[in-house]
């Protein structure tokens, strides 16, 4: 980090506990509103199996990205993990894969909030968007002023987000009949298959955190307790509500962008409605936000390295945080919602563009670290073991699986062209 002055270091302000805070958020996301529904009513019962296998798969990713932060902190994160391992020139690949995420990603999460929020208030489309676009640039204003001020924001977040998750669990689990089990599996392998992939955009967020190593403060010992905290909880929380959806059917007969709402139904009646359309976003919210946090911080780093335009490479000099990386992404966020306005996709299928991406991401984050981690490393172990996970999901993702080569290959081709 030699190549760094004064101005363009970021501050180390965050502890296990904001740290721990960032990664549940970034993690726990959109895909818990509606995946537990939709999921059920692709695989059926038997989508049980793709939370606890991709629940076991998250913990190797969790800990060898944790690891790697460790050895290397810094901004850039997978990519920068990337150029040590294989160059300057994957460096950038690398970089040019994440435009696919956060800027693709966001919106549909913040969508998915504003669905549930208008299905409960019944909000017009143009209103929906709206508020998807307050959560989005209310999230940049705040990790515009400082990520201390963004962390502690996410610290509240998610505990009111625990608590209402427990809440809707455990007023469930009384209702929850073992016979709606049966047929477990209605629709063969397949489905659980093609489930897994779409249950990778609920586990994808690890990576953000990542791009937050530098602002640790003693990251050799935060990032892991923050990441292993975050990763318990998250796996918990979705294994748990798969089986209350499952098990009570409330993904039948309903609007699939509302599975939590039919859940508290349950237990409290017409008070729910108002208790999930907070829930609904608190979720979004902090899933946006760290998401938001770790991009701008890796578009910074790329800038600093050379390899995005020189303008991103430049801390505000009061807040010093990435403000032209996290403008940017406000201008984007506005063509996405702009474009959504004139194409209304499935959020499924909008959720499966990003999420090969990041699969795409995390199967070079685990080479890089089976190339740079010491033989006996654990974080070593752990990156073979999912590495060979990840290649067996990624079949399942069909033709939208070239979208990754398709960036990597702009990626390269603008590498090649620059000195």
């Amino acid at each position: 980090m030699g190549d760094m002055n004064e101005q363009q270091r970021l501050v180390p302000t965050i502890g296990w506990l904001t740290g721990g805070a960032l990664a549940v958020g970034s993690v726990l996301g959109s895909g818990v509103l509606v995946l537990p529904s939709i999921l059920a009513q692709d695989a059926g019962p038997s989508s049980i199996i793709a939370w606890i296998f991709m629940t076991l798969l998250s913990f190797p990713i969790a800990m060898t990205l944790g690891t790697m932060a460790t050895y290397f902190p810094h901004a850039g994160g997978i990519a920068n993990f990337a150029r040590e391992a294989f160059g300057i020139t994957w460096g950038r690949i690398t970089g040019w894969l994440f435009l696919g995420t956060v800027p693709l990603g966001a919106p549909v999460v913040a969508l998915v909030g504003a669905y549930y929020m208008g299905s409960i208030f019944r909000l017009a489309d143009w209103q929906m968007t709206v508020l998807a676009a307050s959560m989005l640039y209310l999230s940049v204003i705040l990790n515009y002023l400082g990520i201390q001020l963004a962390a502690w924001v996410q610290v509240w977040n998610v505990g009111l987000i625990g608590v209402l998750l427990v809440i809707a669990i455990l007023a469930s689990l009384p209702h929850v009949q073992l016979n709606n089990f049966v047929p477990f599996m209605p629709h063969g392998w397949l489905p659980i298959g093609q489930a897994t992939v779409e249950i990778f955009w609920a586990f994808v967020g690890w990576e953000m955190v990542v791009h937050l190593a530098e602002e640790f403060k003693n990251p050799k010992k935060t990032i892991m307790i923050s990441l292993l905290l975050a990763d318990i909880i998250v796996g918990l929380l979705y294994i748990t509500l798969a089986y209350v959806t499952i098990g009570t059917k409330a993904y039948q007969g309903v609007n699939s962008l509302t599975p939590l709402m039919s859940l508290l139904t349950i237990s409290f009646g017409k008070m729910a409605a108002n208790i999930t359309a907070i829930l609904a976003f608190l979720i979004t919210f902090g899933a946006i936000h760290t998401n938001i946090a770790g991009f701008s911080r890796m578009v910074y780093a790329q800038g600093r390295s050379g390899d995005f335009p020189k303008i991103f490479a430049v801390l505000h000099p009061k807040y010093k945080t990435p403000h032209a990386a996290l403008i940017g992404l406000a201008i984007v966020f506005t063509v996405d919602l702009m474009v959504h306005m004139g194409m209304q996709l499935p959020i499924g299928t909008m959720m499966m563009w990003p999420s090969i991406v990041f699969l795409s991401l995390y199967l070079i984050a685990m080479s890089a670290a089976i190339k740079l981690l010491p033989k006996n490393n654990l974080g070593r172990k752990m990156a073979m073991n999912s590495i060979i996970l990840c290649m067996i999901i990624y079949p399942f993702s069909g033709w939208i699986g070239m979208f990754p080569i398709l960036l990597a290959g702009v990626g390269w081709i603008i590498s090649i062209n620059t000195k």
